[in-house]
């Protein structure tokens, strides 16, 4: 892995997955290590983030490296006329490796191409978000026990969730069983379905969320991604359309978690914060042990 890329979850095999999260477990027993400290990492955010930017941005200090870069394109020679290209050419003489979030799909495929560095794509338009996938796995591994023969539930946005994308290819490893709940208006694409259909896994399409929750072992909530919609009026009338309150998940299983890559919007009513099968903010906290792994491994250190 090392020198290697990731822009899309199909970067990395199953086994390279598996390495990640075994790195992470050591990474979550200590995470406060001078390893990185003649490294300098790139974090090039074209488009808004928080958790994904800044826990980045965490794991690198935390392993005594530096970080440059900039967490909006306004602020770089972008807003000049400089081309992807360019930039990425020009930051790569900088660094060790970017950790690039753009709005437009392909761009890091796109760039990691170009860059004489390893690329890490934070997310590219409505594409993938591989290094949530990573994090989400490990989240998923530590609450049930195991990646396998596990009922995954998909709520909200599954047209533009780029996180679902990225998830929903990766449990494709693991003999998963798919539940998947969306507006018509927002049903998951075709051609990420047929990576399901392609490993001969069963899927089952909902618009009610209540009938999946008492079979499943995940419920992955997402927002309604008002950025994602040209219509306003669109967006207006399918933005509640899922709301998750305590006592829906009351006659759940044992094991039964939600999670969320968040930002939250209204989906998840806050009283759910205090149920122990709430796990989205430790969720985001994985985050931070898995991209150290993912760090080290790159840049061959681990």
């Amino acid at each position: 892995m090392k020198h290697k890329s990731l822009v899309s979850i199909n970067d990395y095999s199953k086994e390279e997955q598996l390495r990640v999260l075994e790195i992470a477990r050591e990474f979550e027993k200590n995470p406060v290590q001078n390893i990185l400290q003649d490294h300098v990492v790139a974090s090039l955010f074209f488009e808004p983030s928080t958790r994904t930017r800044l826990s980045f941005e965490s794991a690198v200090s935390r392993l005594g490296g530096k970080i440059v870069g900039f967490s909006e394109a306004t602020n770089t020679s972008q807003k000049k006329g400089e081309s992807l290209r360019d930039t990425i050419l020009t930051i790569a003489s900088y660094s060790d490796l970017i950790v690039m979030r753009n709005p437009i799909e392909g761009s890091a495929r796109f760039a990691s191409e170009i860059s004489p560095v390893p690329i890490i794509n934070a997310g590219d338009g409505a594409n993938q978000h591989p290094t949530q996938t990573l994090l989400d796995l490990y989240s998923i591994q530590k609450t049930q026990g195991t990646l396998d023969n596990l009922h995954v539930a998909f709520v909200g946005d599954l047209k533009y969730g780029r996180t679902v994308h990225s998830l929903v290819i990766a449990l494709c490893n693991y003999n998963t069983t798919f539940h998947l709940v969306s507006p018509v208006e927002l049903k998951l694409p075709s051609a990420v379905k047929m990576h399901i259909k392609e490993r001969n896994l069963t899927y089952h399409q909902y618009t009610e969320m209540e009938e999946v929750i008492p079979q499943t072992d995940i419920l992955y909530m997402t927002r309604i991604q008002r950025e994602r919609f040209s219509d306003p009026l669109e967006y207006e009338r399918i933005k509640n359309a899922y709301i998750l309150h305590n006592e829906m998940i009351q006659e759940t299983k044992d094991g039964f978690r939600v999670l969320h890559p968040l930002p939250r919007v209204n989906e998840i009513d806050i009283k759910v914060d205090q149920s122990p099968k709430a796990y989205y903010f430790e969720q985001a906290l994985n985050g931070v042990y898995v991209r150290q792994a993912l760090l080290s491994l790159i840049l061959g250190i681990r």
